[in-house]
Protein backbone atom coordinates (compact mmCIF):
# COMPACT_ATOMS: atom_id res chain seq x y z
CA UNK A 1 0.00 0.00 0.00
CA UNK A 2 1.27 3.16 -0.85
CA UNK A 3 1.33 6.36 2.10
CA UNK A 4 0.80 9.57 1.64
CA UNK A 5 2.20 10.32 4.56
CA UNK A 6 6.60 11.15 4.99
CA UNK A 7 8.55 9.40 8.03
CA UNK A 8 7.84 12.24 10.22
CA UNK A 9 4.22 11.87 9.50
CA UNK A 10 4.14 8.56 9.96
CA UNK A 11 5.50 9.35 13.77
CA UNK A 12 2.72 12.17 13.71
CA UNK A 13 0.01 9.25 13.51
CA UNK A 14 0.91 7.01 15.48
CA UNK A 15 1.38 9.78 17.91
CA UNK A 16 -1.61 11.12 17.45
CA UNK A 17 -3.90 8.27 17.97
CA UNK A 18 -1.95 7.70 21.25
CA UNK A 19 -2.67 11.07 22.33
CA UNK A 20 -5.84 11.07 21.29
CA UNK A 21 -6.56 7.47 23.21
CA UNK A 22 -5.06 9.25 26.29
CA UNK A 23 -7.45 12.12 26.31
CA UNK A 24 -10.74 9.70 25.35
CA UNK A 25 -9.69 7.27 28.43
CA UNK A 26 -8.89 10.15 31.02
CA UNK A 27 -12.57 11.79 30.17
CA UNK A 28 -14.24 8.53 30.18
CA UNK A 29 -12.35 7.62 34.16
CA UNK A 30 -13.88 8.75 37.05
CA UNK A 31 -11.07 9.93 38.80
CA UNK A 32 -10.53 13.91 38.23
CA UNK A 33 -11.09 14.33 41.43
CA UNK A 34 -10.26 12.25 44.98
CA UNK A 35 -11.35 12.52 48.53
CA UNK A 36 -13.78 10.76 50.69
CA UNK A 37 -16.88 11.68 52.97
CA UNK A 38 -19.01 9.26 55.46
CA UNK A 39 -15.47 7.69 55.66
CA UNK A 40 -15.76 6.08 52.05
CA UNK A 41 -13.37 7.06 49.08
CA UNK A 42 -15.03 8.81 46.71
CA UNK A 43 -14.10 9.86 43.24
CA UNK A 44 -15.27 11.72 40.04
CA UNK A 45 -15.17 12.79 36.96
CA UNK A 46 -16.67 15.27 34.52
CA UNK A 47 -19.82 12.98 33.84
CA UNK A 48 -18.94 9.73 36.09
CA UNK A 49 -19.03 9.39 39.63
CA UNK A 50 -17.57 6.89 42.10
CA UNK A 51 -19.18 5.75 45.89
CA UNK A 52 -21.56 8.82 46.34
CA UNK A 53 -24.37 9.61 48.13
CA UNK A 54 -27.91 9.04 47.89
CA UNK A 55 -31.06 10.11 50.25
CA UNK A 56 -32.36 6.63 51.75
CA UNK A 57 -36.39 7.67 51.66
CA UNK A 58 -37.04 4.70 53.91
CA UNK A 59 -35.16 5.53 56.96
CA UNK A 60 -34.59 9.24 55.82
CA UNK A 61 -30.79 9.00 55.90
CA UNK A 62 -27.66 9.51 53.59
CA UNK A 63 -26.13 6.18 52.47
CA UNK A 64 -22.90 5.71 50.14
CA UNK A 65 -23.56 3.57 46.87
CA UNK A 66 -20.38 2.07 47.10
CA UNK A 67 -20.20 1.68 42.73
CA UNK A 68 -19.68 3.64 39.67
CA UNK A 69 -21.87 5.05 37.22
CA UNK A 70 -23.14 8.26 34.88
CA UNK A 71 -25.02 11.13 36.38
CA UNK A 72 -29.10 9.97 35.56
CA UNK A 73 -29.23 13.03 33.46
CA UNK A 74 -27.33 15.88 32.11
CA UNK A 75 -28.75 18.17 33.98
CA UNK A 76 -27.81 16.08 37.04
CA UNK A 77 -24.32 17.12 36.51
CA UNK A 78 -23.13 19.05 39.85
CA UNK A 79 -23.03 22.83 38.53
CA UNK A 80 -22.75 24.55 35.50
CA UNK A 81 -18.59 24.42 34.80
CA UNK A 82 -18.88 20.79 34.91
CA UNK A 83 -21.28 20.31 32.38
CA UNK A 84 -19.54 22.79 29.97
CA UNK A 85 -16.31 21.07 30.94
CA UNK A 86 -17.98 18.04 29.95
CA UNK A 87 -19.02 19.72 26.22
CA UNK A 88 -15.86 21.51 25.71
CA UNK A 89 -13.80 18.43 26.97
CA UNK A 90 -16.02 15.60 24.72
CA UNK A 91 -15.82 18.29 21.73
CA UNK A 92 -11.89 18.18 22.34
CA UNK A 93 -11.78 14.43 22.43
CA UNK A 94 -13.66 13.83 19.42
CA UNK A 95 -11.50 16.21 17.17
CA UNK A 96 -8.58 14.29 18.27
CA UNK A 97 -9.78 10.97 17.36
CA UNK A 98 -11.26 12.65 13.95
CA UNK A 99 -7.50 13.96 13.30
CA UNK A 100 -5.50 10.62 14.59
CA UNK A 101 -8.38 8.39 12.58
CA UNK A 102 -7.58 10.63 9.50
CA UNK A 103 -3.58 10.20 10.10
CA UNK A 104 -3.86 6.58 10.00
CA UNK A 105 -5.61 6.26 7.19
CA UNK A 106 -3.05 8.50 5.78
CA UNK A 107 -0.90 5.40 5.84
CA UNK A 108 -2.84 3.30 3.75
CA UNK A 109 -4.30 5.43 1.41
CA UNK A 110 -1.68 7.65 -1.28
CA UNK A 111 -2.55 11.17 -1.77
CA UNK A 112 -4.96 11.25 1.16
CA UNK A 113 -3.14 13.81 3.05
CA UNK A 114 -0.46 16.67 1.61
CA UNK A 115 1.20 19.30 3.26
CA UNK A 116 -2.11 21.73 3.45
CA UNK A 117 -4.21 19.25 4.82
CA UNK A 118 -1.60 18.25 7.48
CA UNK A 119 -0.95 21.23 8.57
CA UNK A 120 -4.93 21.88 8.55
CA UNK A 121 -4.91 19.18 10.78
CA UNK A 122 -1.96 19.84 13.12
CA UNK A 123 -4.73 23.26 13.62
CA UNK A 124 -7.69 21.09 14.39
CA UNK A 125 -5.38 19.03 16.79
CA UNK A 126 -4.18 21.92 18.68
CA UNK A 127 -7.88 23.50 18.97
CA UNK A 128 -8.69 19.61 20.45
CA UNK A 129 -5.90 19.99 22.68
CA UNK A 130 -6.92 23.62 23.50
CA UNK A 131 -10.31 22.15 25.00
CA UNK A 132 -9.25 20.03 27.11
CA UNK A 133 -6.88 21.84 29.14
CA UNK A 134 -8.61 21.70 32.20
CA UNK A 135 -5.25 10.35 37.49
CA UNK A 136 -7.54 10.99 34.98
CA UNK A 137 -7.11 14.92 34.81
CA UNK A 138 -3.37 14.50 34.15
CA UNK A 139 -4.12 11.89 31.37
CA UNK A 140 -6.40 14.19 29.64
CA UNK A 141 -4.41 17.00 29.94
CA UNK A 142 -0.77 15.10 29.22
CA UNK A 143 -2.36 13.70 25.87
CA UNK A 144 -4.10 16.87 25.44
CA UNK A 145 -0.74 18.73 25.95
CA UNK A 146 1.14 16.52 23.48
CA UNK A 147 -1.38 16.53 20.97
CA UNK A 148 -1.23 20.84 21.14
CA UNK A 149 2.33 21.17 21.85
CA UNK A 150 4.33 18.01 19.83
CA UNK A 151 1.52 16.25 17.18
CA UNK A 152 0.59 19.98 16.14
CA UNK A 153 4.43 20.61 14.86
CA UNK A 154 5.11 17.37 13.38
CA UNK A 155 1.56 17.61 11.12
CA UNK A 156 3.66 20.55 9.70
CA UNK A 157 5.99 18.19 8.13
CA UNK A 158 3.54 15.17 7.79
CA UNK A 159 2.36 15.51 4.24
CA UNK A 160 3.76 15.05 0.77
CA UNK A 161 4.46 17.56 -1.74
CA UNK A 162 1.23 17.32 -4.31
CA UNK A 163 2.44 16.08 -7.73
CA UNK A 164 2.32 18.43 -9.93
CA UNK A 165 0.43 17.66 -13.28
CA UNK A 166 1.21 19.14 -16.97
CA UNK A 167 -1.89 20.14 -17.78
Amino acid sequence: MASSLTCTGMIWALLSFLCAAASCIGFFMPYWLLGSQLEKSVSFGTFRRCSYPVLDESRQTTVMVEQCGRYASFQAIPSAEWRICTVVTGLGCGLLLLVALTALMGCCVSELISRTVGRVAGGIQFLGGTCEIGWAYYCTGGGAAAAMLICTWLACFSGKKQKQYPY
